[in-house]
């Protein structure tokens, strides 16, 4: 990586674990493109994460004594600040995650919008005083914060999953303490570096770096230290019960994002040009590497194969190369486990019966690359019923009524997004209403912004981010009755 900027990935930002971080063990990232190794970080363990957690608790009395309007200056320099590296975030991101530098760029734009929406929420953290049942009473609801918030970050989106988290928890007056992927720690050390530099206490932004082999161990310390009093979660649905269940033994908040299994559902009377060019969106951005990602693909019957043929046309031009490289549109997929998850699926459908229209196979340079695939006559009883496929495969299901489709959409354990498009907007928001999701983008693919709450129903997960909804994760309401007036 060329920075403007070397000292982004320095280890400053270890002063939330006490400094002990820099006289452990390392461990080292690599690139997913070329697997060359990009750097090495200290390899905490719950030793380290317990000492974070202890000086953010120490930390917070001042923390949130701040007013509001300094907590929110600080976050909105932390803004300003990330805007001002975007091209090193993004060179940082692109060579760890493995994103095209363009996508990289937009995730980094995407991060910069949740501080600065977060600066200015920051001051709009408000009570209520209700009219009291009796003489002499007043009573007041307050908004205060919860507490040391322990955030727990996937690789996928390395820099929007900090800041989203983060800045949220930052403006309502709570300390965190961040454990950001071991594929993808590098993004998090720079916004942590740009967040201190920006003059939040090193104390109040403590960050634990580790390897596989101590991820447990740390995230049980993470959701059963009793100085803990939020858990924010984003990855596997294993992995969320998990941390749900060590949260309960102190009864802590908990806000998680799931895993999903987004349905796109293409009614009779859709925009064809307009539902092909935003299923590439939402199904080959980051490489099909996205919870939110469209799934199963559902197309009525009287265009399926109009659609069929665009979509293949679509994929077929997709640029497949390093991140890095000019006009790249399809990087790796994260890893050789990754690419294996892949192409289990697409055998799974080949045994039922489906058709590859295109890809299917292992892209021919070195590293985790994979074709953009599209598979045709896709039928109940796949991979893809029950399972985030988490790669650049678009299974296509036929179907005639829209009771069916919504009948097969909701089958699902998850309820992350869904995706609808139609020009009957009757016949769509019937469709939208009915879906057990969390976020429905209609003649849309790619809805998330932080002016809207991203959070999923059934087991996709509890909790909100992003929004004036999401503070809400890391605030605790007060009821005081104030007597004798």
């Amino acid at each position: 990586m060329k920075l403007s900027r070397s000292e982004l990935l320095d280890e400053k930002a270890y002063a939330g674990a006490g400094g002990i971080a820099r006289e452990t063990r390392r461990f080292t990232v690599k690139n997913p493109a070329s697997g060359a190794v990009l750097a090495s970080l200290p390899n905490m363990d719950s030793g380290h994460a317990a000492a974070a957690i202890e000086r953010a608790n120490a930390a917070w009395p001042a923390w949130r004594a701040l007013l509001a309007q300094e907590r929110a200056r600080l976050l909105r320099r932390w803004h300003d600040l990330i805007l001002e590296h975007q091209e090193d975030l993004a060179a940082i991101m692109t060579a760890e995650q493995g994103k095209p530098l363009a996508e990289a760029r937009g995730e980094i734009g995407f991060a910069a919008r949740f501080v600065e929406w977060c600066a200015e929420d920051a001051k709009r953290v408000y009570g209520d005083v209700i009219p009291s049942p009796q003489q002499g009473w007043r009573t007041f609801v307050l908004k205060e914060p919860a507490g040391v918030a322990a955030l727990i970050t996937p690789w996928n989106f390395p820099a929007a999953m900090v800041t989203r988290k983060a800045a949220t928890a930052l403006a309502a007056g709570c300390p965190v303490v961040l454990k950001p992927s071991d594929f993808t720690p590098l993004s998090a050390v720079a916004l942590v570096n740009l967040a201190i530099e920006a003059g939040i206490p090193a104390d109040v932004f403590g960050l634990v770096t580790c390897d596989r082999e101590h991820v447990a161990d740390v995230g049980t310390q993470l959701a059963t230290h009793p100085d803990v009093r939020v858990v924010s979660f984003t990855g596997s649905t294993a992995v969320g019960k998990r941390l749900m269940a060590q949260a309960a033994s102190t009864v802590k908040k908990v806000s998680l994002e799931l895993g999903g299994n987004a349905p796109f559902i293409v009614l009779a009377d859709a925009d064809l040009d307009n539902a092909v060019a935003e299923v590439v969106r939402s199904k080959f951005r980051n490489m099909g590497q996205a919870c939110v990602a469209a799934n199963r693909i559902f197309v009525h019957e009287t265009i399926y194969d109009a659609f069929a043929q665009r979509l293949v046309e679509a994929a077929r031009d997709l640029r497949i190369g390093d991140g890095a490289e000019e006009g790249v549109e399809q990087g790796p997929l994260i890893n050789e486990a990754a690419i294996a998850k892949v192409e289990a699926h697409i055998r799974v459908a080949f045994e039922h019966g489906a058709q590859v229209l295109c890809g299917g196979e292992r892209h021919g340079r070195t590293g985790n690359f994979f074709e953009p695939t599209v598979l045709s006559e896709v039928v109940i009883g796949t991979s893809f019923d029950d399972e985030e496929t988490f790669g650049p495969v678009a299974p296509l299901y036929r179907f005639s009524e829209v009771e069916e489709v919504i009948a097969l959409s909701n089958e699902s354990r998850y309820g992350l997004a869904a995706y609808v498009f139609g020009r009957d907007i009757q016949k769509v928001w019937r469709v939208a209403e009915a879906l057990e999701v969390g976020v429905v983008g209609i003649n849309a693919g790619v809805v998330g912004s932080e002016v809207a709450p991203l959070g999923g129903r059934k087991e996709s997960g509890v909790g909100r981010e992003g929004s004036r909804y999401g503070i809400e994760e890391f605030l605790e309401t007060k009821y005081v009755c104030l007597a004798g007036i």
